[in-house]
């Protein structure tokens, strides 16, 4: 057994997982506040990366500045997005607006194309060295990178949710928004600011990704591969969107390792998270840390 590959991947896993993480803890951050499973989750990441993309060559910006750029411009997006698109959707069946996610998830992907083809970019060389030796081990600067800003978006939403008066908002509209309105809190810019959450911090991992693999249509299945991750750890557990994520990127770089060397079944990659979803979710139906919901009927 080539272990060397093997910790290699474990830990490529571990650094991927954590931006699953923080993708996940989107998915969770939408559903808790408005209810929403939010299946447009993978396109913030492609135009994030996009945006960000055109910033560093149509502008010819610094790095720096054109991701923070990018960062505002996600942050108005996913306000505009949910005023515009989504609040007209308030009171209507869930199903409806699991739809129009879905619609909008169709839709950014077409006009991405549009917009900037359908051939993958590359990003302009952000450092001088693209990987430092780590114990032996060849790790991308980007992805130390997205480690830092995944650990410090994990603690700034650790801060914000327990001493912010918004993050406290947000924390009594997703226990009961009927509650929460008749404490004087506007349920409605609580939904915007969970969208607008959302979108700047899944742009921040599709930029890191794009940085390694460049941007193509691609960027857009993460949100189907942070599915299972968010459904994993708990669809209301800001802690088990973390877990899930590390989970399923440890996993499915261990997957892709044994298929290559032994099984030889081949895209075990894509398929193995959700095989493991399964048994897990056979025997706890609400994720690792999700809350038991109990009916009286």
């Amino acid at each position: 057994m080539n272990f060397e590959l093997l910790l290699q991947l474990i830990i490529n896993g571990l650094i991927v997982g954590l931006l699953y993480g923080v993708v996940g803890m989107c998915f969770v951050l939408v559903y808790k506040s408005t209810q929403i499973v939010n299946f447009a989750q993978g396109e913030f990441l492609l135009v994030g990366a996009w945006v960000c993309w055109a910033f560093l060559i149509y502008m010819e910006l610094p790095f720096v500045v054109g991701f923070l750029l990018t960062l505002c411009f996600m942050a108005v997006f996913g306000v505009l997005l949910q005023m515009i698109v989504l609040r007209p959707m308030i009171g209507e069946p869930i199903i409806s607006v699991i739809m129009v996610t879905i619609g909008l998830s169709i839709f950014f992907q077409s006009l991405t194309k549009w917009i900037f083809g359908v051939s993958p970019q590359s990003y302009p060389k952000v450092f001088d060295t693209q990987s430092v030796s780590v114990f032996g081990l060849n790790i991308e600067l980007a992805y130390l990178m997205s480690t830092i800003i995944a650990l410090c978006i994990m603690v700034g939403f650790f801060f914000f949710f327990k001493y912010s008066k918004h993050g406290l908002a947000m924390r009594a509209t997703a226990f009961d928004q009927q509650v929460a309105q008749s404490l004087g809190i506007s349920v409605k810019q609580v939904f915007a600011m969970s969208w607008g959450i959302a979108a700047t911090v899944s742009a921040t991992a599709g930029v890191v990704i794009g940085m390694v693999n460049g941007v193509s249509d691609s960027l857009s299945s993460i949100g189907i591969k942070v599915f299972p991750a968010v459904i994993l750890g708990g669809l209301d557990s800001i802690v088990g969107a973390i877990v899930g994520g590390v989970i399923i990127g440890v996993l499915e770089n261990v997957a892709e390792f044994f298929d290559s060397q032994y099984l030889h079944i081949g895209n075990m990659y894509d398929i193995a998270p959700f095989y493991v979803l399964l048994v897990i979710l056979w025997f706890k139906p609400y994720g690792l840390f999700g809350t038991r919901d109990i009916e009286r009927i």
